[in-house]
């Protein structure tokens, strides 16, 4: 008889192993290894044997189908971001840093929610429920017909919810559920994994559109197992920075609509408020024309956004120059840096560089390319770019400037906020566009020489 031999797996990437380690090597997680328990050493799985099975309904990629519906919140910034509302039997992840407002958003959500005809349930796994009261009371909340509950039992939450039967439900939060069946602590990847499985197949089953909150490590992923966010609808990320009281809540993840969405909020003493415009929010602060600062024009979804980048280049009185970025990639800044010297004859040895993104906001999209080297020329040479002007566009590894999409609705949107000018790459469609002067520009040599006359 073949003697019995333990094999374990990775709950993230699903790597099969001979014995358990810390770190799993096709992925790079740490403490998602588990044990599949004792297999013989025959075939990997039984066969299914001689029963037939049901025949599938196979349809046309042509076949049309009804949209889904979706129940309006009362709050525009946040059913722009679920892609026009909430939909019926859907399980949205929301993560967040602590204390960014993840909580108070969704006790908002559940509010509005309510207060439309929807039969709310809150439970929370982190606070008493005299602290979620408090919370509402400081809201002005306490008369939304919310159903509030404090339990970490996910078999005891799920036998509510059966009685219960809401159209609505929040857990707050997934880490501090806890399966009875399953022998981990709360917040381990199974606890985890297993309470997520448990409440989307009842959000599918029983027609109740689900909310999880979600921790985030210091990396800003959302903790356990990366299966969570496959298992859900919509994976959602609040973001924010403490110093500043703009907070983004960005789409990732959206089964229902367009992914990378974003909606603006403020904090204030009463909640979360929406911001309508989130350009003019952004340039509120900005002052006289400064050299290191440039007005971006960037698409976040479908919405065009306007933000100033802030560059400073002092010489370093170190031996290994600084490179500090707040809200891009360093290393795309470090590739810019590389053109500039590579492609313009720009130097930047010896000297410290630090770019920000004004307002708490975050940037991933290539187009900054153009407007970062403009704000670090114009750092460099201490020469400031008109106030009126506008810089977005790719830089590619030759220097060569690449155009962006959506150029027209870039353009509106710095029209409407007063801008007259924009530094674009050559080849840019602006039509539709009257009153925007374009600057076309073929690559970087000709912004280094024909608007700061460096080189």
């Amino acid at each position: 008889m073949a003697k019995a031999s333990k094999t374990f797996s990775c709950t993230s990437c699903g790597a099969s192993f001979n014995k358990w380690s810390g770190r799993c090597d096709g992925c790079g997680e740490w403490n998602t290894i588990v044990e599949d328990g004792g297999l013989s050493s025959g075939p990997p799985s039984r066969s299914l044997g001689n029963k037939r099975g049901a025949s599938l309904i196979l349809t046309d990629l042509s076949t049309e189908e009804a949209p889904p519906p979706r129940s309006q919140s009362g709050i525009s910034e946040l059913d722009r971001v679920l892609g026009g509302g909430l939909v019926p039997a859907s399980a949205t992840l929301v993560g967040g840093d602590p204390g960014i407002g993840k909580s108070t958003l969704l006790l908002q959500a559940a509010a509005h929610f309510a207060r439309s005809g929807l039969k709310t349930i809150y439970v929370s796994g982190e606070e008493a429920s005299a602290q979620v009261r408090m919370r509402a009371q400081r809201l002005g909340l306490q008369d939304a017909p919310v159903k509030l509950a404090a339990e970490t039992n996910l078999r005891d939450i799920l036998t509510t919810l059966e009685a219960e039967k809401p159209e609505l439900a929040i857990i707050d939060s997934i880490q501090t559920m806890w399966a009875d069946n399953v022998e981990a602590a709360p917040g381990s990847v199974s606890q985890v994994r297993a309470a997520a499985h448990e409440l989307t197949t009842f959000a599918k089953r029983r027609g109740v559109s689900v909310f999880l909150v979600g921790h985030v490590t210091k990396d800003g992923q959302i903790a356990g197992p990366r299966v969570v966010e496959h298992m859900v609808d919509t994976v959602l990320y609040f973001e924010g920075e403490r110093g500043h009281q703009f907070r983004i809540l960005r789409s990732v993840k959206n089964r229902f609509g367009p992914a990378d969405e974003i909606g603006v909020f403020e904090m204030t003493g009463s909640g979360l408020a929406e911001v309508k415009n989130p350009s003019a929010l952004f340039l509120s602060e900005r002052g006289e024309p400064s050299a290191g600062s440039v007005v971006f024009a960037g698409i976040e979804g479908t919405r065009p956004v306007l933000v100033e980048l802030q560059a400073l280049v002092a010489p370093s009185p170190h031996s290994q120059a600084r490179r500090t970025v707040v809200g891009w990639d360093g290393g795309r800044l470090a590739m810019i840096l590389a053109v500039l010297e590579a492609r313009c004859g720009i130097p930047f040895a010896g000297l410290d560089v630090y770019l920000n993104v004004a307002g708490g906001m975050k940037i991933s999209e290539p187009a900054a390319d153009l407007a970062v080297a403009a704000a670090l020329l114009s750092a460099r040479e201490d020469v400031a770019l008109p106030a009126n002007t506008v810089v977005f566009g790719e830089i590619s590894l030759s220097g060569a400037l690449r155009p962006a999409a959506q150029t027209e609705n870039r353009l509106k949107e710095a029209q409407k906020l007063g801008f007259t000018s924009a530094i674009a790459p050559k080849g840019s469609k602006a039509g539709g566009s009257a009153g925007m002067k374009l600057q076309p520009m073929a690559d970087l040599s000709d912004v280094v020489g024909g608007i700061f006359g460096a080189g």
